[in-house]
């Protein structure tokens, strides 16, 4: 394929033209001796083999030079349009985003943290039952019941002293006064 005097900008007023700085773009090709697989080729097959190398390498060469050109010609025409550049950086971020969430290590980490939150999920509502069935166990125990019994009667004397119009409470020094009040 002669990527010198074909039509490499498929849409673009300068059809054919490269700039200098397109045709030295580097290909990365490994160079190496025979590989393992490769020892057990014909001449002609091997032959041939470089030939469809070349001819692909060539093809890279071509289709990045054609990016390039179709590159420039859309910053082109965002410019004439009036696009800004944090537009298009903006439409960058949100591709590379999308191609981030897409890579095969986000969906990884998504699964692994999503099965972390769901162990840790079952552990917490099992550790919160278990402290349920605890507080239950506390409840109905005869310790619990006895102070249960104390505080309801203090809140008995308490609640059932103020009826009447008192408060129900002795003085501290347990003459039968009430608290505050100097004795007479």
């Amino acid at each position: 394929m002669d990527s010198v005097g074909q039509d490499i900008s498929l849409n673009s007023p300068n059809k054919g033209s490269l700039p200098d700085a397109m045709t030295d773009v580097a290909v990365d090709t490994v160079v190496a001796g025979p590989t393992p697989a490769a020892t057990g080729l014909t001449e002609a097959e091997e032959e041939e083999l470089r030939a469809e190398l070349t001819k692909v390498e060539e093809e890279i060469v071509t289709l990045r030079q054609v990016l390039a050109a179709k590159e420039r010609h859309c910053g082109e025409l965002r410019r004439k349009l009036g696009l800004s550049a944090l537009e298009g950086l903006k439409q960058n971020l949100s591709r590379s985003w999308q191609d981030v969430q897409g890579s095969t290590v986000y969906k990884k980490t998504q699964e692994t943290l999503s099965q972390a939150g769901q162990k840790t999920s079952a552990a917490l509502s099992t550790m919160g039952s278990a402290i349920s069935r605890k507080l239950g166990d506390m409840r109905n125990s005869a310790t619990f019941k006895s102070l249960e019994d104390r505080v309801g009667t203090i809140k008995s004397k308490v609640a059932g002293g103020r009826e009447d119009g008192s408060d129900g409470l002795t003085s501290p020094a347990g003459n039968g006064e009430e608290p505050g009040h100097a004795p007479r």
